[in-house]
Order: C-alpha cells, then sequence, then structure tokens
C-alpha cells in the first residue's frame, strides 16, 4: 500500500524555521512529482510547492517564494521543504502528496499524506 509520512511540523517563533520531510513507503515515488500543500480550518488546500521527479523543476506559490524551498532525495524515497522567515499567516497543516507531473491543482495528486501541523507564533 502506498503511503506517504510526513514530519518535522511543531511549533515555531515569527522569523524562525522548520524543516519538513515526507517519506514514501510501499511503492517508489521517484518517477513521480511531488507537491506540498497546506491548509487551515474553514479553508480550501492550497499549494505550496512541487518539485519535478528529477528534481530540476521547482514551482512555488508566490505567499511562499524567497522564504520555502522543496527539495527531494530519489534515493531515500523523501521530500522536504525548507521552511524559513515564517509568518504567523504560515500557520497550517501541511500535506504532502504525489503526482505524475508538477502541478499547482489539488486534483492532479494521486497519494496523499496524512498531514503534520505547523504553528507560528507572533
Amino acid at each position: 500500500q502506498a503511503q506517504l509520512v510526513e514530519s518535522g511540523g511543531g511549533l515555531v517563533q515569527a522569523g524562525g524555521s522548520l524543516r519538513l520531510s515526507c517519506k514514501a513507503s510501499g511503492r517508489t515515488f521517484s518517477w513521480y512529482a511531488m507537491g506540498w500543500f497546506r491548509q487551515t480550518p474553514g479553508k480550501e488546500r492550497e499549494f505550496v510547492a512541487a518539485i519535478s521527479w528529477t528534481g530540476g523543476s521547482t514551482n512555488y506559490a508566490d505567499s511562499v517564494k524567497g522564504r520555502f524551498t522543496i527539495s527531494r532525495d530519489n534515493a531515500k524515497n523523501t521530500v522536504n521543504l525548507q521552511a524559513n522567515s515564517l509568518k504567523p499567516e504560515d500557520t497550517a497543516v501541511y500535506y504532502c502528496a504525489a503526482a505524475r507531473s508538477v502541478s499547482e491543482r489539488r486534483s492532479s495528486y494521486e497519494y496523499w499524506g496524512q498531514g503534520t501541523q505547523v504553528t507560528v507564533s507572533s
């Protein structure tokens, strides 16, 4: 059974950093594009960042561009999201997902993790 498991969330002060990780198991995701989304209560899940299966192409939401960096290690079946200069508005549950190609659309993603909570205090 294909599974994505996120880790690395937590509580951090504004201006701080967190490194989120997503570990894939049950199948090889090396050929999949990987993405990060986030969601707050009452709002739709929104795109944060995505990376191609080679790692050569990345996309970012305007709200995180210049502060967040997505990367992957196909040998370890992991994808990471380095989140710097965090703001209170970055508070959300962050989800890892896998798609056949890089996309900012939720509907493009076939596999989803359970999410990890990120809370940024002001």
